[in-house]
């Protein structure tokens, strides 16, 4: 692929300078900012994520902030999930969906305050979609992008790493919960969450200029835990079943073919604006759905979408795959029909370096 050319239109962050003195090696443009995606090598970043602890930079993970007396009105609005029951403190996995209830995102939702609300997206250019709801609904909140800019710490001496630096009462974080934590005089968001299967926390850094501060801190913390900076690896998250939003799903998707209708209350979502078009889904169900696929063979990177065929006729299609050193196959995500998802099918998948023997399981790998 030609080299993307930078511009003001492709932002940096406020850990850029960390990440190319480490030596990044790739990027992917992400909500219009620059994502890393590779450091040593993609299998390398793999192996080292799994043994020890790394650093990302995830500012890309940008943050819409709903702050007034109508906040919970209008993230209810917003998604199927049924957000009566959540405290502040706590995170939520929201699949956002539009009038038809088609995904339009797949944040993380966390409660500040019952008036104030950050949404941390996905990439889309969701912050459109809800100002354009507050103002056609004359609801009394202020929607905006704050200066706040998320960093992950992901692997197994994820916590060791992040108490070093905030203290030791971050390990008391129950998974999808925040704290508040000082850091250098400034209150920060501290989460046990992250875009892996390993474990970690995601620090919602506030203000540009406690970035580098930030991340040089948590380096020297981390001397003796091997700690290197790494980004959301591919063959990991597909191990992990962990889908990317505009990749593996995108508007022409419900969230019960993303295999997301454990996260869909929609009976008691009441103010949803796709919650009609979702009960008719619900009830009827999917006609395709997420599924765990293995593929035979040598294949290529998956830049695009690969027919998933079977005796001709498409059923299908894989939207990522890669090579998995651990499982000793190649792993994929695949939208499959209904008439062939069943655990054990085998179909062919047609890549750029011709056809391959697929097989669809039940379960992902981790």
């Amino acid at each position: 692929m030609a080299t993307i050319a930078p511009s003001r239109r492709i932002r940096r962050t406020p850990f850029t300078p960390g990440v190319e003195a480490a030596g990044v090696k790739g990027y992917t443009v992400y909500n219009h900012m620059l994502l890393p995606t590779v450091f040593e090598s993609v299998e390398a970043d793999y192996h080292h994520l799994k043994s020890a602890v790394q650093v990302w930079d995830v500012a890309v993970e940008r943050q819409i902030e709903l702050r007034g007396p109508d906040a919970a009105r209008l993230m209810q609005m917003l998604t199927p999930r049924d957000l009566r029951g959540m405290l502040p403190g706590q995170c939520y996995y929201v699949p956002i969906v539009d009038e038809t209830g088609g995904m339009l995102n797949d944040p993380v939702a966390l409660k500040l305050s019952e008036d104030r609300w950050w949404i941390s997206i996905a990439d889309s250019d969701l912050l459109f979609w809800v100002k354009g709801l507050a103002y056609g609904y004359r609801l009394d909140v202020l929607v905006d992008e704050p200066d706040i800019s998320p960093l992950a710490v992901q692997g197994p001496k994820a916590e060791e790493l992040v108490a070093r630096v905030f203290g030791d009462a971050v390990r008391a974080i129950r998974f999808f919960r925040f704290g508040w934590f000082d850091f250098q005089g400034v209150s920060m968001a501290v989460a046990r969450s992250g875009y892996s299967k390993q474990g970690g926390f995601e620090i919602y850094v506030d203000g540009t200029a406690n970035g580098m501060p930030l991340w040089n801190a948590l380096f020297e913390a981390g001397r003796d835990l091997d700690v290197r900076a790494g980004c959301p690896n591919l063959i990991e998250r597909i191990e992990g079943g962990l889908l990317s939003y505009g990749n593996d799903m995108t508007r022409e998707n419900t969230p019960h073919e993303c295999g997301l209708g454990r996260f869909c209350s929609t009976q008691t979502a009441i103010g949803c604006v796709g919650r009609d078009a979702l009960l008719r889904v619900a009830k009827e169900g999917p006609t395709q759905q997420v599924r765990p696929v293995s593929i035979d063979g040598d294949i290529p990177s998956c830049d695009r979408a690969w027919p998933l065929m079977a005796k001709g006729k498409r059923v299908g299609q894989v939207t990522s795959a890669a090579r998995s050193p651990d499982f000793g196959a190649n792993v994929a995500v695949g939208m499959v029909r209904m008439t062939h998802w069943d655990d054990g099918t085998v179909l062919q998948v047609d890549t750029p370096d011709g056809p391959r023997d697929a097989t669809v399981h039940e379960k992902f790998w981790i």
